[in-house]
């Protein structure tokens, strides 16, 4: 199952997780209350995973995680009492939680799923959620069609799965983007330094439209919501970074919720992807 693009993201993201965040991931699960406070009021990705009290809907739970990277989510969730079998390409990232695992008290350890998440034995019908935090655009879309068959199989009748991905949903606004540099990513202005990113850069070519999300997912599943999000938080980038743009962020975050639909969905940066009723698929 191997693609060239598979075999890019595992080089890629071998080198970028590292067990020394750990400390880090420790200190936010010993403040659990205080970092999930911050972290889903300022980040479009925290704040669009646990919208909807997905907080109080997981303890006890059984959850997998697709795409764990850092292991940070992975961590929350179990901290928060949920059953987390997480999921990566990436060998480092099981490293990771072997080392959370000997230094936090989980009610549920940790469970490392590792390599091609397509290939796994596990058990269909058993998980209550199937997350993936910023996972799916990694994916070619053929491959993320094998991904959500998986997810449909190995959910229980009432389960859900929850994506948070970017959106794309004006040309135009994303091309906009593309010339504004962001990062270590450069501006296609800088015609030979954006080629040299781009052709480092793991994330393949192919749609990130909320049509797309909902014509995919309809193939597997019986009730799908796109959940549109940082029409107004993309804004954020305008303030340097501190309680100045945190303070901005918690405000977008929460008034763009009362923007018109279309509004909401044609200028969203990002967007909650949920997925319901799985149809029936061969164990």
């Amino acid at each position: 199952m191997n693609s060239e693009n598979q075999q890019k993201n595992k080089e890629h993201y071998d080198r970028l997780y590292k067990t020394g965040q750990v400390k880090n991931i420790l200190h936010w699960i010993n403040h659990l209350d205080s970092f999930l406070n911050s972290a889903t009021t300022t980040e479009t990705s925290w704040f669009a995973i646990y919208k909807n009290n997905f907080k109080d809907r997981i303890p006890g739970k059984k959850v997998l995680e697709m795409g764990c990277g850092d292991c940070t989510n992975a961590a929350i969730m179990a901290a928060l009492g949920a059953e987390v079998y997480a999921n990566d390409i990436a060998d480092s990232s099981g490293r990771i939680i072997e080392v959370l695992n000997e230094n936090y008290k989980f009610k549920y350890p940790i469970k490392f799923i590792p390599g091609d998440f397509i290939e796994n034995d596990l058990k269909g019908n058993q998980f209550d959620f199937v997350v993936g935090k910023a996972f799916l655009h990694h994916l070619e879309i053929p491959l993320e069609e094998k991904f959500l068959r998986e997810t449909a199989r190995l959910l229980k009748k009432d389960g859900e799965a929850r994506f948070f991905e970017p959106a794309v949903n004006l040309k135009f606004l994303d091309e906009l983007r593309w010339h504004i540099p962001v990062g270590n990513r450069p501006s296609k202005f800088q015609k030979e330094k954006y080629r040299e990113w781009k052709e480092n850069d793991p994330h393949p070519e192919r749609s990130f439209s909320s049509s797309h999300f909902e014509r995919v997912g309809k193939k597997f599943f019986k009730e799908v919501e796109i959940h549109p999000v940082g029409t107004l938080e993309r804004f954020s980038r305008l303030f340097k970074w501190g309680e100045k743009q945190n303070k901005f962020k918690r405000w977008a975050l929460r008034v763009e919720q009362k923007l018109p639909s279309a509004l909401n969905r044609s200028f969203n940066r990002s967007q909650l992807i949920i997925y319901r009723q799985p149809h029936s698929i061969n164990n």
